[in-house]
């Protein structure tokens, strides 16, 4: 699949979506994530048996691109195989630490009757999370800006 770094336009204004956010805390050596139902994940390092940033980075596009894929070929058929691989090599270098260019390929098999249609649109459908429905994957392709403050910064 190509880079997709395209602009809003002002035939495709931007929209005001509904916010999310989690909180982060350190729990022992790790750290654990939560959203505001409630939901958590513990993170930490690799060493230590836990999925790393960087990894939970990399769940996070494949994660969101396997759910649009499945939601636009389930209803087709089901799968034998529903495997995403995702990979990128660490970098550090005069723009410091971040990821070169991010591969995301799946491994998508199906069977029953309807096996030939959702394979017929597997390949749209992995297009369609790429180059529109991913939001993870679109926010780092895009380039969103990350700003890092303290509390004490906002609580004027």
């Amino acid at each position: 699949m190509t880079e997709n770094t395209q602009e809003p336009t002002a035939a495709a204004p931007a929209t005001s979506g509904d916010r999310r956010e989690v909180t982060v805390e350190r729990l022992g050596a790790g750290f654990i994530a939560r959203n505001a139902e409630g939901n958590s994940l513990e993170f930490g390092d690799t060493a230590a048996g836990q999925l790393n940033p960087i990894e939970m980075l990399l769940a996070a596009i494949g994660g969101c691109a396997a759910i649009d894929v499945v939601t636009l070929t389930d209803r087709r058929a089901d799968t034998t195989t529903f495997q995403v691989t995702i990979g990128a090599d660490k970098l550090r270098d005069e723009l410091h630490n971040h990821l070169g260019p991010i591969d995301v390929r799946f491994d998508v098999r199906f069977e029953g009757p309807g096996k030939e249609d959702a394979e017929s649109v597997l390949p749209n459908a992995v297009r369609m999370a790429q180059d529109r429905l991913c939001t993870v994957s679109r926010t780092v392709s895009l380039g969103t800006p990350v700003d890092m403050g303290l509390v004490s910064d906002t609580a004027e």
